[in-house]
């Protein structure tokens, strides 16, 4: 690769990245080649871009970024491969742990670091917290539906109260005829 092409190549994925709002670097190194197909397939899947780019490019592109990814020098060591979530943050994450889950035996592939929406998580620690986090429209959702729920509760209380009441007075006009 000429150095006209590594430069596009850095070009093109700082731009990815700056647009991309969660992205993960992960480790397939080890797997045989039927397994990263197979993990490809299944990020394919869920619409998540899965590339694996030398880390010397993807130090790079992220100096060309406005955030500080410094913090990722310890992860992009050995094989890293990028994995780009366009909406959803948890996504690579769930992806990484069902992989895994298929064989007890798999180590990889493994969490290496993560940016989702600027913020930045370097080590295998955060795979569970990451896999945990709830989405935008998940939060929305639960928020709707707490806001919700006290108004839902005043009108079912007054609807059944509304019932109650005419069957009181129902039974006192029987009673007294």
């Amino acid at each position: 690769m000429t150095r006209e092409e590594k430069g596009a190549l850095i070009d093109e994925l700082a731009e990815k990245l700056k647009n991309t709002t969660h992205f993960y670097i992960a480790d397939t190194g080890g797997l045989s080649v039927a397994q990263v197909n197979a993990f490809r397939e299944l990020c394919f899947k869920r619409g998540i871009e899965y590339k694996v780019i030398k880390n010397t490019l993807i130090k790079k592109a992220l100096e060309q970024l406005d955030t500080d990814y410094a913090s990722f020098d310890t992860a992009l060591k050995g094989t890293s491969g990028i994995m780009f979530s366009p909406e959803i943050g948890n996504v690579p994450a769930k992806i990484i742990e069902e992989y895994r889950k298929k064989d007890k035996n798999l180590t990889k592939p493994a969490f290496k670091a993560a940016s989702i929406d600027s913020d930045l998580f370097v080590g295998a620690q955060y795979l569970e917290t990451l896999s945990a986090l709830k989405s935008k429209t998940e939060l929305l959702g639960e928020i709707i539906s707490l806001l919700q729920s006290p108004a839902t509760n005043v009108i079912s209380a007054l609807q059944s109260g509304k019932h109650k009441l005419a069957g009181i007075v129902k039974t006192l006009s029987e009673r007294e005829g």
